[in-house]
């Protein structure tokens, strides 16, 4: 059963205030002395799994382009002796989205579209939109956008598009109706969670998003949407390749991402976490990793949240943001062009007002700190539904990824205080 999660909180931003038989490409080690280097990180992850409030938690961090160091604790699910480690496969939900960002990001590099394009160059039915008098308001009474929407629009979250986890009333009803979703969690049933048929592809959520207003006007205000969804067929049309091809062509291969996919491949499964809703004290599997919805092909590549990976893996990521767009000897975007997309992409008169990223900037598909932000100016990043949070500190240089499996991701503190915890060890 494909579904999207329905609450808020799934969704939320990055939070701020053995192993040895895979060793190819970058080394990661996955050392005990990461409770020395980093003790109130590794007192941290360790509480959750000792109060058996998680099933596990893992860190990676690494400084510069140093080899990673990669600890954690517990195993890959409740009834499993499988301990994580480096090359454990875990949902990313919508750690997603800078990854997305940066490929459309390289397509602004080549020159084939520009930051500041309307996408109806590309796109054309989105050319005419129309925006809600009254946000989730009526989705009848409407009036003429405008502004178009624009690339920079899409990778920051300011096009006005929404997002059925966030939305309420009749718009809501009518992105579920047309199978406009970001994601998916379970075969599952799960009670209090209304089933949603996904479009058929990415070409047919982008035709049917277009037929629906908008609840803003672009470039107004900052509201957490399917735009890196909609980015995701927006590749596919500019570059003329299916979006995952372009991803794997020009981010995963290069970078030697060889645990990354849409749909884990039946000969990984048994490196799968299982996912998990924390109810009055007890964990319940709602994906079991034997029967998880992520060994089967989704109806579309989710950008905004549809990717699995291991740390290993997103830390090759962090290390290109961290590296300026290149690491372990490989550049796979311009310098420029990675700065620029972790740098504010937003305007000071956007409404940002009780979001995900108040008091904050916004990069391309990943939230950016400020002079004014409690660690100062250098952070990017953005975090995941089920837990997991992934960002660089290029003031201090650092990159940073915490992982482990559950929903909703304030039913524990491990992703709101996991930044927390770092930051003990690094500003001590």
């Amino acid at each position: 059963m494909n579904m999207m999660v329905t609450r808020r909180a799934l969704l939320g931003g990055m939070a701020l205030g053995g192993a040895a038989a895979f060793l190819p490409g970058r080394a990661l080690a996955f050392r005990a002395d990461g409770a020395t280097l980093y003790p109130a990180t590794n007192a941290f992850i360790k509480g959750f799994v000792d109060r058996r409030e998680l099933a596990s938690t893992l860190v990676c961090i690494g400084k510069g382009q140093e080899d990673a160091l990669s600890f954690g604790y517990g195993t890959q699910a409740m009834d499993s002796r499988v301990p994580v480690g480096p090359d454990t496969l875990w949902r990313l939900y919508s750690m997603t989205k800078p990854i997305t960002a940066m490929a459309a990001m390289l397509l602004i590099e080549d020159g084939k579209m520009g930051l500041d394009q309307p996408i109806a160059d590309f796109l054309p039915a989105f050319k005419a939109m129309k925006v809600q008098n009254v946000p989730d308001g009526s989705i009848t009474e409407v009036h003429p956008a405008k502004t178009q929407i624009t690339v920079r629009h899409l990778l920051t979250h300011t096009a006005g598009l929404g997002y059925n986890i966030i939305q309420k009333g009749p718009i809501k009803a009518a992105y579920d109706a047309a199978g406009i979703v970001g994601g998916q969690v379970s075969r599952l049933p799960i009670p209090g969670l209304a089933p949603v048929t996904a479009a058929p592809s990415l070409a047919a959520f982008a035709d049917r998003l277009a037929e629906l207003p908008l609840v803003y006007e672009p470039g107004t205000r900052w509201s957490y949407s399917v735009s890196l969804d909609l980015t995701g067929r927006l590749i596919e049309v500019v570059s003329g390749q299916p979006f995952d091809a372009f991803l794997k062509a020009r981010i995963f291969d290069p970078l030697g991402m060889k645990s990354t996919w849409f749909q884990v491949p039946a000969s990984e499964a048994h490196r799968l976490t299982t996912n998990y809703a924390p109810m009055g004290g007890v964990l319940i599997p709602i994906d079991p990793a034997t029967s998880s919805i992520y060994l089967d092909k989704p109806p579309y590549p989710f950008g905004g949240g549809g990717l699995v990976s291991s740390a290993r893996d997103y830390d090759r990521f962090l290390a290109m943001l961290l590296g300026e767009g290149e690491t372990g000897g490989v550049r796979i975007m311009k310098a420029e062009t990675a700065r620029l997309a972790m740098s504010n992409l937003i305007d000071d008169a956007v409404d940002r007002k009780g979001t995900f990223i108040d008091g904050e900037g916004f990069g391309a598909g990943g939230r950016v700190s400020l002079p004014t932000s409690p660690t100062g100016e250098g952070l990017y990043g953005w975090a995941g539904a089920a837990g997991t949070v992934g960002f660089v500190d290029r003031a201090r240089g650092y990159r940073v990824g915490g992982y482990t499996q559950y929903m909703p991701s304030d039913a524990v503190p491990f992703q709101a205080d996991f930044g927390k915890a770092f930051y003990k060890d690094v500003m001590r």
